[in-house]
């Protein structure tokens, strides 16, 4: 009778320790049905995100509201790849195969970018330097420039543009480089590290910090994730900077921030 009591004590225990520490049991749950190849495309485009459904305790603000952006933009789902630097940043793998970023990582370090940033932003300077070659990153990156007034590089980059002052796209007030893909964005990672500017980069699950000073964990690849990444952080900035009171003052939306393009499936799917 005494191991009987005892053993539904540990039980009762261990549940207890669950809901504190947000254990992955229900999360389990959530990635048990397989994707076909068609499905799987989407979720890596983050254009179809209802398959995923994450736990409460991904986020640190207990907002609904928010927590539900967070999780319809994708912002957390990364890759099928995982990096050594990267796997600090990983709350899970899904039975599919995907990476899952720890989201309370993303929300501290974009506030910790923004912090940085609101050093350096002036309106009409180009002090702070944004640039991605992806074509989902383009728009959130105009967005962003235009709404701080930042210097937005959405064309190829010019080599020597931050270090060879004899050439006219010559930038010699550059504080901070921002980009959006360590991969895509390279040549001008490279140039700044010669230069010796920092970087800020937003990092996903198969990405190197090889030359990044200071890396932002969320899906660089999923347009939706993209205009929600630096739409937070041109808010977050704009407080910062006094230029507003509060989030709902912000005069963008997170529309405004994201990319209409529209992925060549999807055209074929809607022909259909």
């Amino acid at each position: 009778m005494a191991r009987k009591k005892k053993r539904s004590e540990e039980t009762q225990n261990t549940k207890e320790i669950s809901k504190e520490k947000g254990t992955l049991v229900d999360f389990e749950e959530d990635f048990e049905e397989d994707l076909d190849i068609e499905e799987e495309l989407e979720l890596l485009n983050t254009d179809d995100l209802d398959v995923l459904e994450e736990e409460k305790n991904l986020i640190v603000d207990k907002d609904e509201e928010k927590k539900n952006l967070f999780l319809s933009c994708g912002i957390h789902i990364g890759t099928k790849l995982l990096t050594g630097d990267a796997r600090r940043f990983i709350y899970r793998q899904t039975n599919y195969g995907l990476y899952v970023i720890d989201l309370t990582e993303t929300e501290k370090r974009l506030k910790i970018a923004a912090n940085l940033l609101s050093k350096f932003v002036e309106e009409g300077s180009d002090k702070v330097i944004v640039s991605s070659v992806r074509r989902y990153g383009k728009e959130p990156v105009k967005k962003f420039c235009e709404a701080l007034g930042c210097k937005a590089i959405v064309n190829r980059f010019i080599p020597g543009s931050l270090t060879n002052p004899n050439i006219d796209t010559y930038i010699k007030d550059a504080s901070a480089v921002v980009i959006v893909d360590p991969h895509a964005d390279k040549v001008i990672l490279n140039e700044a590290q010669l230069a010796r500017v920092p970087i800020i980069s937003l990092f996903d699950t198969d990405d190197s910090l090889k030359g990044i000073d200071l890396a932002i964990p969320a899906n660089n690849r999923g347009k939706k994730a993209l205009g929600l990444a630096f739409w937070l952080l041109a808010k977050e900035i704009s407080i910062q900077l006094g230029k507003i009171s509060s989030e709902d003052d912000f005069p963008y939306t997170l529309e405004d921030f994201t990319s209409k393009i529209v992925p060549y499936y999807s055209k074929q799917q809607a022909k259909k």
